[in-house]
């Protein structure tokens, strides 16, 4: 159940033919968020002709909708809604405002455009892979730690924290699709001397190479 998302949004701008097209990515996670944000940009950007949008959001029970705002019909809003389902992207809203630069861009043009800034917008902003997983916390003698670290190492399982006292104690994250593999792995490499609890759910991701943690 992992999916793509924004992390952090970001602003970007295409010209043609004099009209300004301006992106704004935010992360969002329901409709009401997503037009809290669409008011947001009128309210920044109230003297624009245009303010086309699109979103999805959820991960299982999907929701897209879009707009064009006045745009020929489906040279706005859809180009949007279509470049987010190009990156496979889940809980975002594109708003792609414009200012009129005096030539007709026809609507060959305006897909274009529309397209091309929503592109734009999302290669500034911050892409992860959210994860569905758990929090492991697995326990052993000393003698079994070489190789818990080096199963965790080889598989890339993020390690949050590692207690020594008479015992080790690893806190680590896995993903819900490799829990079982590497709970087998971990007993059978350790012969059996090693306990494993399978602790809180949570969503995480590899953020500019450290891993965070959403409750």
């Amino acid at each position: 159940m992992n999916y793509k998302t924004v992390y952090q949004g970001a602003t970007a701008e295409v010209v043609e033919k004099k009209s300004r097209f301006i992106a704004d990515v935010f992360p969002v996670s329901t409709s009401e968020e997503a037009m809290e944000c669409l008011e947001k940009i009128k309210k920044q950007y109230w003297d624009a002709r245009h303010h086309c949008w699109a979103y999805v959001t959820g991960v299982e029970n999907v929701q897209e909708r879009c707009s064009d705002d006045g745009e020929p019909s489906g040279t706005a809003g859809k180009p949007i809604l279509e470049v987010i389902r190009g990156q496979g992207l889940h809980n975002v809203l594109i708003v792609v405002t414009r200012y009129f630069g005096g030539t007709l861009l026809g609507t060959g043009g305006l897909v274009r455009a529309y397209t091309a800034a929503s592109k734009e917008g999302l290669s500034h902003s911050m892409i992860i892979t959210r994860i569905y997983g758990f929090k492991l916390k697995i326990s052993t003698d000393y003698t079994g730690l070489g190789k818990i670290q080096y199963l965790l190492a080889q598989k890339d399982i993020p390690v949050l924290g590692t207690d020594y006292t008479e015992s080790v104690e690893i806190t680590a994250l896995v993903s819900q699709e490799e829990e079982k593999q590497i709970t087998a792995e971990i007993i059978e490499g350790t012969n059996g001397k090693s306990q494993i609890q399978k602790q809180k759910e949570c969503w995480f991701a590899a953020v500019e190479g450290e891993v965070v943690v959403f409750d």
